[in-house]
């Protein structure tokens, strides 16, 4: 056999050939994990070995990294492809093993199985370097902030942690309330998935962020400042969206001096987390209120940038502006180029598995809106992938609880709360 048993449940191996792949399932295996980007040289390509999987009756996981530009979130997706209760072994590959291999250590690592000190004994056994793992161990310890994301596969979003380790004082960024349209049953479980994860590295709240009204999904900051008792904001610009969608609703109660939420942050305001110095960016174009948090070395841009194999935000919802979408990139883009970006959606091009972080390097180099485009390219780009977007199904629902801070519509005599959904209110949008 061409693979390398690692443990019960993992084997690794170099690139295998079609006729290899269509053997795992004799082999025992049980799953095949691809870790290697589409057109990297002497790849086979995801589509040929999804194909090589199925003849094989095996599941298929595409994990596209590589080690100089890894994150939690490729770590975290190799943790759970490798770690199903129950199932028998994995093979996963590359092109030589080495990043396979570098995966396994890191995990075994951080979950405490393992030293750094055994690292290089580890490689040295397989015939491998395993530097690069020491120096993404140390690169990770010495990070100011720390950040943890929660990918929300119903809605596509990622919610924040964000936390200082000096003060364990930390953030919650663009929490997601679950929503179920068909049923109209609302849920606390992401919201719930952070307070254990603040729980569980005794952290402390301090602050719950949105970077604007969502429109895919409904806020749990309300719920959120109910459970810590933390403060709640958002940028000041929230007031004329607030007006715009009180119109839209045909709603007088509607407040609409941003008084929902605790603090409105301007434009080039500084705060703290913890002992980690903090700003806004006013970052238009998605929408006429979003911001942009810079905490330590790390920007959360929200929905202006995506990661680089996905572009940028949508400028068509009420308010948008692809003109101005593109300054508030550019402003971005001219932080450091080590600044880590956090984006607030990921839509898994390619069938890859979630990411959410990159940096201003790899943004300027290879986004596929931005790179090597002009403001008019970029403006036009823009507009004509927005005239081919559905609105997001939740736009309607949302909006009414976003622009509330999150808070649901009060109940009614009988008890029960209603959303209110205007007809022909976007009307003219694709369906």
């Amino acid at each position: 056999m061409f693979a390398t048993r690692i443990n019960d449940r993992l084997s690794i191996a170099a690139q295998p050939s079609v006729a290899d792949i269509e053997r795992l399932g004799e082999a025992g295996f049980s799953a095949l994990v691809n870790l290697r980007p589409e057109g990297e040289e002497g790849a086979l390509g995801t589509r040929v070995e999804k194909d090589a999987a199925a003849e094989a009756g095996l599941p298929y996981i595409f994990l596209p990294l590589t080690l100089a530009g890894l994150t939690d979130a490729d770590v975290d997706a190799f943790r759970a492809a490798v770690t199903v209760p129950g199932k028998g072994p994995v093979l996963a590959h590359c092109r030589t093993g080495h990043r396979a291999l570098a995966l396994y250590a890191i995990i075994e690592v951080l979950d405490g199985r393992m030293t750094r000190d055994q690292v290089l004994a580890l490689g040295d056994r397989h015939g491998m370097d395993l530097t690069a793992v020491i120096a993404f161990l140390d690169r990770r310890a010495a990070r100011r902030p720390q950040v943890k994301g929660f990918f929300d596969p119903r809605t596509w979003s990622v919610q924040y942690v964000v936390s200082d380790p000096e003060t364990s004082k930390c953030a919650i960024i663009d929490p997601v309330l679950d929503y179920d349209e068909k049923s109209g049953q609302p849920s606390t479980k992401n919201a719930d998935r952070i307070l254990a994860y603040v729980e569980s590295q005794g952290l402390s709240v301090e602050w719950i962020l949105d970077t604007h009204p969502h429109a895919d999904h409904l806020s749990a900051a309300h719920y959120l400042k109910s459970k810590t008792g933390a403060q709640t904001a958002i940028g000041d610009h929230v007031v004329e969206v607030q007006a715009l969608w009180k119109d839209i609703y045909n709603w007088p109660e509607l407040r609409t001096d941003g008084s929902y939420w605790d603090h409105l942050f301007k434009p080039g305001e500084h705060f703290k987390l913890g002992s980690i110095d903090a700003r806004v960016m006013f970052s238009p174009g998605h929408t006429l209120a979003s911001i942009t948090y810079v905490i330590g070395d790390a920007a959360f841009v929200h929905d202006t940038i995506f990661m680089p194999d996905s572009g940028t935000a949508r400028t068509d919802f009420p308010g948008g502006s692809a003109h101005a979408l593109w300054n508030s990139i550019q402003a971005i883009l001219a932080l450091p180029e080590e600044t880590r970006v956090f984006t607030g959606h990921d839509y898994q091009p390619g069938g890859r598995h979630p990411r959410w972080e990159s940096t201003v390097g790899e943004q300027k180099l290879a986004n596929t809106h931005l790179a090597r485009i002009s403001e008019q390219a970029f403006i036009d780009l823009r507009q004509a992938r927005d005239r081919t977007l559905a609105m997001p199904k939740l736009i309607l629902h949302a909006l009414q609880v976003n622009v509330r801070g999150g808070r649901l519509p009060e109940p009614e005599s009988n008890g029960r709360r209603y959303l209110k959904i205007p007809i022909d209110a976007l009307a003219g949008a694709k369906w």
